[in-house]
């Protein structure tokens, strides 16, 4: 009854409802844990694929040094690696995503064609309730992200899943874990060890003040799960366990749950990976061109908060939520650019790019998505670098042009002497003028 477990999005032991199943079937006969290399994404040069070598080797590790690592088409490999154990199932958490989807949908197939006693087995999700499952009264998907809030708490969810007994882990010629192309990114440790040791120290020293401190990007008041989430080295079961009915809790819970809305959108309309789910403005509106697209994917577009914001994407593959919304709506909305440009600029360099949470977040900012802001919504980056970085220490970590500028003046380098700041670049544009363009493009496309 040998068995193989299929690890994806789902690169932990502890709180694994398939892997449970996989070592539940195989009983002493033995697991295979297999983990696909598709070389086609491993071509791209991406810290996401450093940061994945880096979690499959602790993977590697807390299995014994038996994770079998195969490179090729999962359509291809799958099949070859259930027959080569005789394996009687092969499990895996279920993908929600298009792409996984129709993969999973493919290996199916192919196990049916060249293993027609191998069944591919879907356990769990990635998710605390599973993408697709919560309808509104009128049976109709969730449009609004608040009254799916509401029924997904009302629904909500099992206890977190409990490590599975020690398992017989057979051992297969393996690739290997291959190299990554490099990077220069300060990636953080990756593994399910250090994403649990992360939450822990989050719960016990950060978790009380995240309803204050989640908006302040200079200081650490994140979980920093959103990579370990989307790799699945920890279940979003694992860190609503932990939450309480304190002001902390409650926020971040609800943050989950936006998670868990976009996901859900992703489930019904698969095609918001790249296509506007509402029109905003006429096509004609959109005039940015490439010059300000290269400053602004360089961080040298003279607005302090939005150049600090790209730089330390650029330097760790990450960007504070807060910033990243200033960042979305100053490319979208003072220049003109599409958001799919920049998401897609955004899943080249994120660690924790995940195509639900960036394609949505992106849509949200950008007013095409469901339950988005607001069209007429802009962010002014000045405003929000004094009201979320008043003293200006987030600014000068990352735009080192600007550290001899004292307090909240480094967020309008503009007002000040030349001298203070000669190597940082002028405002590529006026703030106030970009955000009356795009009020009139709203009107133009509302016929008003």
């Amino acid at each position: 009854m040998t068995t193989v477990h299929w690890f994806r999005r789902d690169l932990r032991l502890s709180d694994n409802p398939a892997l449970l199943e996989a070592v539940r079937r195989a009983g002493d006969d033995g697991v295979v844990g297999l983990f696909v290399v598709d070389p086609v994404l491993w071509r791209s040069a991406s810290p996401r694929l450093d940061y994945l070598a880096a979690s499959l080797r602790a993977l590697d590790d807390s299995l014994g040094g038996r994770l079998v690592v195969r490179t090729g088409v999962a359509a291809d490999v799958v099949p070859r690696i259930a027959a080569e154990v005789q394996a009687t199932s092969v499990h895996v958490t279920a993908a929600t995503e298009p792409y996984g989807r129709a993969r999973d949908d493919a290996v199916a197939r192919a196990l049916a064609r060249f293993a027609t006693e191998t069944e591919l087995v879907a356990t769990g999700s990635p998710y605390a309730v599973a993408p697709g499952r919560l309808r509104t009264a009128a049976g109709t998907p969730f449009q609004v992200f608040t009254p799916f809030r509401r029924a997904w708490l009302d629904h909500g969810w099992a206890l977190p899943a409990a490590r599975p007994q020690p398992a017989t882990w057979l051992t297969l010629a393996s690739d290997g874990v291959p190299a990554a192309p490099a990077t220069d990114v300060q990636l953080p440790a990756a593994g399910e060890r250090a994403a649990l040791d992360r939450w822990r120290r989050f719960v016990d020293d950060g978790l009380a003040d995240y309803a204050t401190d989640r908006d302040r990007p200079a200081i650490e008041g994140t979980s920093a799960m959103s990579a370990p989430l989307k790799f699945g080295e920890v279940h979003p079961r694992t860190l609503l366990s932990a939450l309480a009915d304190d002001d902390g809790s409650r926020t971040y819970r609800s943050e989950l749950a936006w998670r868990e809305f976009h996901a859900d959108v992703l489930w019904h309309a698969p095609d918001a990976t790249h296509r506007s789910l509402r029109a905003v403005v006429p096509d004609d509106a959109w005039v940015g061109g490439d010059d300000w697209f290269d400053a602004w994917r360089d961080g040298r577009t003279g607005y302090p908060l939005v150049d600090a914001g790209m730089r330390q994407l650029r330097a760790t593959g990450w960007m504070h939520n807060r910033v990243r919304m200033v960042v979305a709506s100053f490319l979208v909305k003072d220049l003109h650019i599409r958001w799919q440009r920049g998401a897609r600029h955004f899943m080249a360099w994120l660690v924790d790019g995940d195509v639900a949470q960036n394609q949505l977040n992106w849509q949200w900012v950008a007013g095409t998505g469901r339950d988005a802001a607001p069209y007429f919504r802009v962010f002014n980056p000045v405003l929000q670098g004094e009201k979320f970085d008043p003293d200006g220490s987030y600014v000068r970590r990352w735009v080192p042009e600007l550290r001899a500028v004292p307090g909240v003046a480094v967020h309008q380098p503009w007002r000040l002497d030349p001298a203070a700041a000669p190597d940082y670049p002028a405002r590529i544009v006026d703030h106030a003028v970009e955000r009356a363009v795009t009020l009139e493009a709203y009107g133009a496309q509302r016929g008003v």
